[in-house]
């Protein structure tokens, strides 16, 4: 592989398309996104802001920004597995969680809490879109991500 800029520019661009996906679903399908939802959304931001600012420096720099990206979509990945096992208990949840607290104080839920703003809970039942559920989603996401940028960041390390 000569050059990884236009799959890091791809990655970046799946990435905002999936948080335009996400926006679309909380107010269009009234789909309150909760703590864990938010914490994927800051994943996938930082996985395409280090894509596009990564592929847009010189070609030599694509293996460390993809291995960047990797750790995130690796923590994303986990975050996903973990909603996935909240939904999956929703017994244990016991309504309003400490962690919607924490990062309704950050900085990006002030200056844009349309998309950073933990409104929800993490074990509200919503329909499945396709036959999984949000979290599924994101998972299957997340671990593609993890594949190509990890292969990127091995081969252009080499």
């Amino acid at each position: 592989m000569k050059n990884s800029k236009p799959i890091l520019f791809c990655i970046a661009l799946a990435c905002f398309v999936l948080l335009g996906v996400a926006l679309y679903l909380q107010i269009v399908e009234r789909m309150q996104p909760c703590p864990l939802c938010i914490i994927q959304r800051y994943a996938f931001a930082a996985i395409a802001l280090i894509c596009l600012v990564f592929a847009l420096l010189p070609r030599g720099a694509s293996a460390t920004g993809a291995g960047f990206a990797a750790l995130v979509a690796l923590a994303g990945a986990g975050t996903a597995g973990w909603h996935l096992w909240v939904k999956a208990h929703p017994e244990i949840t016991c309504g309003v969680d400490p962690l919607e607290t924490s990062l309704n104080a950050l900085a990006p839920a002030n200056w844009l809490p349309l998309v950073f703003k933990a409104d929800g809970f993490c074990s509200t039942p919503y329909a499945p879109l396709f036959g999984l559920s949000i979290p599924q989603w994101s998972l299957v996401w997340f671990v593609g991500f993890v594949l190509i940028l990890g292969w990127i960041a091995i081969k252009r390390g080499r």
